[in-house]
């Protein structure tokens, strides 16, 4: 039988620019969950508020009457506010299996064994989560300032509320960023994506809750950096340069939201490992 030459050869194949693993992870995971008819139909629910924002848009622009449909900070910020339930279940939904599914059919030693970082696997992790989440906030809120601009012809709304663009962007941001790291912590404590989901949403309600509670006894909302939701709607006032809600100081407010993500990138750091091979 013939015997081939095995001599070396170089390799002919692409080779992929360092760093970018992280791209697969999230293009994979992304396109996973949008074959689910059931999530984007969730998708066209979290749009009906934009489309509502749209059409005051529309109307105030032809029809100046209609005071009360004009486009103010309030309104933007009272927009991202109505996304606060669809961020609450995407994040349930898309999050609570990202790292979870994976320790359960022990997929991190197979990630982790390839060219693959820890950070660039959280990273790939983290994208998945934070698209869905921003296309559910960030971008309809953008979408609205330009149609603002364009329904009404002037710069006039833009040079008035020009602190607007990144108001929306800082806030969608945190709001994001709050969430993403918080539920990929918990998912990474876990091999069960449904004792994820009850954890979060216990940890966000029950927050909450231990905040109002405190209210209704003292009367005061000093407290309010207790609360998830709490957290986030004190620093939406204040990045909106609107009447804060509550009675805690930003920064209090500012660095309960930075522990949060800071103690869930210790999380990630301590649970997201390979396999340590002992000889």
């Amino acid at each position: 039988m013939p015997i081939h030459d095995q001599t070396y050869r170089r390799y002919a194949g692409h080779r992929e620019p360092a760093g970018r693993a992280w791209l697969v992870i999230a293009r994979n995971g992304i396109l996973t969950i949008l074959r689910k008819r059931l999530f984007l139909g969730l998708l066209l629910l979290a749009w009906i508020p934009f489309v509502v924002g749209a059409v005051m848009v529309y109307l105030y622009a032809n029809f100046p009457q209609f005071t009360l449909l004009s486009m103010t900070a309030q309104r933007f910020r009272d927009f991202l506010g109505t996304q606060d339930f669809f961020v609450f279940v995407i994040t349930v939904w898309v999050g609570a299996g990202l790292v979870a599914n994976d320790k359960r059919a022990n997929a991190l030693q197979i990630y982790l064994a390839k060219p693959l970082t820890r950070v660039e696997y959280i990273t790939g992790k983290l994208v998945i989560l934070g698209a869905f989440l921003l296309l559910v906030t960030w971008v309809p809120a953008l979408l609205l300032l330009l149609l603002q601009l364009l329904f009404t012809g002037s710069f006039t709304f833009l040079r008035q509320n020009l602190y607007l663009f990144p108001a929306v962007t800082v806030f969608a941001f945190l709001q994001v960023l709050l969430a993403a790291f918080t539920m990929l912590a918990l998912s990474s404590l876990s091999k069960s994506s449904r004792y994820v989901a009850v954890l979060y949403a216990g940890a966000y309600w029950f927050s909450h809750a231990v905040f109002g509670v405190i209210y209704a006894i003292t009367g005061s909302t000093r407290l309010s950096w207790l609360s998830l939701p709490g957290n986030l709607s004190q620093l939406g006032d204040i990045i909106f340069r609107l009447q804060p809600r509550y009675s805690t100081p930003g920064a209090v407010s500012l660095l309960a939201v930075a522990a949060i993500i800071g103690l869930s990138v210790w999380v990630l750091e301590r649970q997201v490992r390979g396999v340590e091979v002992v000889s």
